[in-house]
């Protein structure tokens, strides 16, 4: 029991970071930096999970890297930090926070797979919430946010989807390491020519990106997978709910946004929908990962396999795309061979 509760405390830390995350990037960095922003979240972070597991890729994972990392890393921490940007805290953390229940529809749609009737109810109930969440509010709500939002759930979606038919060959901490260190090198040059040469942080600037980078990503996805590794999946799932509530109290209590009933409704009807969604146990999670955003189900061939399944079995980890963010999940084999 208390070596289990060891585990629960050490996976916590990585939806509670990545709940913080939303906080610190609004707060803390440019707003008129998202590519810069998001490629020095990518690439000391990369550096580190390879540094922990030197693996190399082989074979097709070259080119499954290159593409995991445009999506998981290079479009979804840019249009992450967009809609950090745009919009409060507690809103970010909330539309974030039904990335799974997205990822749930695309993933029918794209499968041709009916999911089971508590995973569709609760994606509905979910997205309801979203809606009331967003509808209510006294405070007009950035369109170009909500659009990256969405733009950031379909991005790590289809990056999701991607990584769940590409499962085998690959270990789950150095993939992902290659997609953060891939995506980051596609941001450079880009960041380069739109944003300029990179202004250097300092102060609380400086101590901002070492949170982002190394504390939100690197150390939260090392935490997580290693959860995903020794806890049941039911768990990790419903741990994976403190990403949202760790983005609300940030906003409402250090940032002073104001949330009346109808959004706190909102925000419980999207965890409630995640709740349904979650794995109904087993043990141990599913395959690789997903760091800000879902957490797989059981393996194949016991309740919830197969790539809908495990779509359906995911719980709310952040905003993070497959492998390598706030709300996807990245490839490579089961967790239970996944590194320590």
């Amino acid at each position: 029991m208390e070596a289990s509760f060891r585990w629960v405390l050490l996976t916590a830390v990585a939806p509670v970071a990545w709940g913080a995350n939303y906080y610190v990037t609004r707060e803390f960095l440019p707003a008129d930096r998202p590519l810069w922003g998001a490629a020095l979240r990518a690439l000391p972070a990369g550096l580190l999970l390879l540094a922990l597991r030197p693996r190399r890729p082989r074979g097709a994972w070259w080119w499954r890297t290159a593409v995991l990392g445009l999506l998981n890393t290079a479009g979804f921490f840019v249009l992450l930090y967009i809609a950090s940007q745009s919009l409060a805290t507690s809103v970010a953390s909330t539309v974030m926070a039904a990335s799974p229940l997205a990822m749930l529809l695309l993933a029918w749609v794209l499968t041709a797979a009916r999911p089971a009737r508590a995973h569709l109810l609760g994606a509905l109930a979910g997205l309801a919430g979203v809606a009331l969440m967003l509808l209510t509010r006294s405070e007009p709500v950035s369109l170009p946010g909500l659009a990256a939002s969405a733009a950031a759930m379909l991005v790590s979606s289809l990056g999701y989807v991607l990584a769940t038919r590409w499962r085998e060959g690959a270990d789950v901490l150095a993939t992902t390491g290659w997609q953060l260190l891939a995506g980051g090198l596609v941001l450079l040059p880009l960041a380069s020519v739109f944003e300029g040469g990179p202004a250097v942080p300092a102060g609380r600037e400086l101590a901002a990106f070492g949170y982002v980078a190394v504390v939100a990503t690197a150390l939260a996805f090392a935490a997580w997978f290693t959860g995903l590794r020794r806890l049941p999946a039911g768990t990790v799932g419903l741990l994976g709910l403190l990403n949202p509530l760790t983005g609300v109290l940030l906003g409402t209590v250090v940032a002073g946004e104001r949330l009346g009933p109808p959004q706190f409704a909102g925000l419980l009807l999207v965890l409630a929908g995640v709740a349904l969604g979650r794995p109904r146990g087993g043990a141990g999670g599913g395959s690789g990962g997903a760091p800000e955003g879902v957490v797989e189900g059981v393996s194949e061939g016991r309740p919830g396999g197969g790539p809908l399944g495990r779509v359906a079995a995911a719980g709310v980890a952040g905003g993070g795309g497959g492998g390598a963010g706030d709300g996807g999940g990245s490839g490579g084999r089961s967790v239970r061979d996944a590194p320590e």
